[in-house]
């Protein structure tokens, strides 16, 4: 009888773009295994970020705005979601491997710090100035989840989590795709959050980028997820049509000058630097005080790594609990 894994290969050799990067021709994982009878190597790669611990914590770790009241704000966790469904629209329509630009997209920010951009900042200054937030997606997926056993993802899946921002390019046209994916759900999104705070107006936006990208949230993203598409097809790259990618990184910038460096919606980031400068200090005087996991790694990594591990796992609920129980006095209770 054919094995179900067996199917799903026939079928993208069958289906998919002669540009798209096949199961089959995966370089592998780091520690060899037995192939699955019922799922891809891509796909397994997916399941195991699903399951694993740090996805989980992306539920508490902030986006943009810090600890919001609201209910509907994003977290770091419904981003990824976000950054997910659209990678998969766009491979879809490229004929490319979903579950490759899935496995990436829903691991690409495992380890993202708390507190967002601002965690990010604190462990420059205090650990490493060097320190970069996909960089520790990928320690994390390869050293640090379960039980710092590590995932064992596949090359490919591993390669598109460490290059899916800045400058950096996957070498598969699926990791690509999500490092545009990447971009469109957090440039609509956070404008969809910033007009929820009361920090922007939908018409603050200048009218010559809505213009070309459309004034609502779903009209942005649907302008934009077709320009890649377009802008990709037939074609062994991936790229986005103009004037839209131009327009996408002017409303980019307009975000970074309005909303990212905006006093209102980063008022409380120097406190959460501080908050986790403080954290950092303490564990690298106690180190024996972390988790046996953290501890048990320093005489590989040292200690600054590890705390650092440390810090960057923790979800902004955590640490805020953690840096009260440490340095804020608790008040004495006494029931007469």
């Amino acid at each position: 009888m054919e094995r179900i894994s067996d199917v799903f290969l026939k079928r993208e050799a069958e289906s998919l773009s002669r540009y798209a990067f096949l199961s089959a021709n995966t370089a592998g994982r780091m520690t060899p295994c037995e192939p699955s009878g019922m799922r891809t190597e891509f796909q397994r790669d997916r399941d195991r970020i699903l399951h694993s611990k740090s996805f989980r914590r992306l539920m508490h770790k902030t986006q943009v705005f810090l600890s919001p009241r609201g209910e509907h704000y994003r977290t770091r966790m419904t981003h990824t979601l976000e950054v997910t469904q659209i990678a998969r629209i766009i491979a879809r329509a490229l004929r490319l491997n979903e579950d490759l630009a899935e496995a990436v997209a829903m691991g690409h920010d495992l380890g993202h710090t708390p507190f967002g951009h601002a965690g990010e900042v604190a462990m420059r200054r205090c650990f490493d100035p060097g320190f970069a937030h996909y960089e520790q997606s990928l320690r994390v997926v390869d050293l640090l989840e379960n039980d710092g056993e590590g995932l064992n993802l596949t090359y490919e899946v591993r390669d598109g989590i460490v290059n899916h921002t800045g400058e950096h390019m996957a070498k598969t046209l699926e990791g690509v795709v999500v490092k545009y994916a990447d971009r469109i759900a957090y440039i609509n999104h956070d404008i969809d959050d910033a007009c929820r705070a009361g920090i922007l107006h939908p018409e603050d936006i200048p009218a010559e980028i809505r213009s070309i990208l459309g004034d609502g949230y779903s009209e942005r993203i649907n302008t934009l997820v077709s320009a890649v598409i377009d802008g990709s097809a037939d074609q062994p790259r991936i790229g986005i049509t103009e004037p839209v990618g131009a327009a996408m990184d002017s409303l980019r910038s307009f975000l970074y000058e309005n909303v990212y460096s905006n006093s209102a919606a980063k008022a409380e980031d120097a406190k959460a630097q501080e908050l986790l400068h403080r954290l950092y200090d303490y564990f690298v005087e106690r180190p024996e005080q972390m988790p046996t996991l953290y501890f048990n790694n320093i005489e590989r990594d040292g200690i600054g790594r590890c705390v650092c591990d440390f810090i960057s796992g923790m979800t902004d609920r955590y640490a805020v609990e953690l840096y009260n129980k440490l340095f804020v006095p608790q008040v004495w209770g006494h029931n007469a």
